[in-house]
């Protein structure tokens, strides 16, 4: 974040995420062994929740609007607290005009993973 955030702090900064595919998913509960998977779903979710509605307002219009406001609700009080609050808007701000950007180009979508476990 170019004169935002001190380059050195900005690179220690980690969010350690890992994201496990159906299978692996899969293969832990069945490793583990206390349950049976009664249901395992994957969806996807358009980024742009409201792509195909009509008679919105703009702020709803704007994909990377809602983007940022969802990851914002998230991520606010990890970043606020290592960066400080007084840097937040702006972050939100560009963030909002990067996703807007990059949906205006192609679809994106958040993969979910859904499990439903019976104990055995």
């Amino acid at each position: 974040m170019q004169g935002l955030i001190e380059e050195e702090k900005l690179n220690s900064f980690n969010i350690p995420m890992y994201t496990p595919s159906p299978a692996e998913v899969k293969y832990e509960v069945v490793k583990e062994g206390s349950f049976n998977i009664d249901r395992l779903e994957v969806t996807e979710v358009n980024w742009n929740a409201y792509l195909d509605e009509t008679d919105l307002s703009d702020a709803f219009k704007d994909g990377g609007y809602n983007v940022a406001k969802c990851m914002r609700a998230v991520a606010e009080p990890l970043l606020a607290s290592y960066f400080g609050e007084e840097i937040l808007d702006e972050v939100f701000r560009r963030y909002r005009e990067i996703i807007s950007d990059r949906l205006s180009k192609e679809k994106n979508e958040f993969v979910n993973v859904t499990v439903s476990l019976i104990k055995a």
